[in-house]
Formats: C-alpha cells, sequence, structure tokens
C-alpha cells in the first residue's frame, strides 16, 4: 500500500511540475484560440450582464423546446397509431432508447446512494 502512495505521490509531483512548465503556455495559446468569444473589457458588470443575456436566452427558447417535444410526440403517437407499419429499425430505435433510459435512472439510483449496490453507507 505504501509503495502505491509513492508511486500516485511521484506521477502527482510529476503532472504538477509538467503543469508549471507547460500551463502557462497552453492558457496564452487557448485565449489566442478563443479571442473571439473574449468580452472587452473583463469586467464584473460585463460577467453579470452576460449570465443575465444567458439566463434570459434560455428562457425564451423554452417555447421553442416544447413545440419541438410536442412535434415528437405527435410523430411518436401516429407510429403508434399505426404500428402495424412499423419497421424493424424504428422498433429498434425504441427499444434501445427505453434501454438507455432505463440504464440512467439506475446508473443515477447508484450514484445517489454513493455507488453502492445496497443502498447502504459502509
Amino acid at each position: 500500500m505504501a509503495a502505491k502512495l509513492q508511486q500516485l505521490q511521484s506521477k502527482a509531483c510529476q503532472a504538477s511540475k509538467f503543469i508549471s512548465k507547460h500551463g502557462s503556455v497552453y492558457y496564452k495559446q487557448l485565449l489566442e484560440q478563443n479571442k473571439q468569444y473574449i468580452q472587452e473589457p473583463p469586467t464584473i458588470e460585463k460577467c453579470n450582464l452576460l449570465s443575465k443575456q444567458l439566463l434570459y436566452t434560455r428562457l425564451a427558447s423554452i417555447p421553442v423546446r416544447c413545440e419541438a417535444f410536442r412535434k415528437e410526440l405527435d410523430y411518436v403517437k401516429q407510429l403508434w397509431k399505426n404500428k402495424q407499419d412499423l419497421k424493424v429499425e424504428d422498433a429498434g430505435i425504441a427499444a434501445l432508447f427505453g434501454l438507455e433510459c432505463y440504464a440512467l435512472f439506475c446508473v443515477g439510483e447508484i450514484v445517489g446512494r454513493g455507488f453502492t449496490f445496497t443502498g447502504y453507507y459502509v
């Protein structure tokens, strides 16, 4: 156990040295590549304005998203009405989607319990 801890500390030290040596170059390169997204001057007021714009833009997009959801739901209803014309590919996609939703629910439950399968903390 002590050997693994020593190895982990050594790797962490190497990573820290690498970051201290190359981190500022990477940071400057990242800012240069994405300078079109940087707002000038970078003040708290500008950040607050941008966060409010993001919030209200997202809120304004809710009706559009709801309409898209209704269209998808209508499409599914039409498929269900004409299920005798359903192709194997469509049924497979629906089955995979249901399986994915179920799996995400189960994984979410496990994560919510602290990665335990019984639900009890040890």
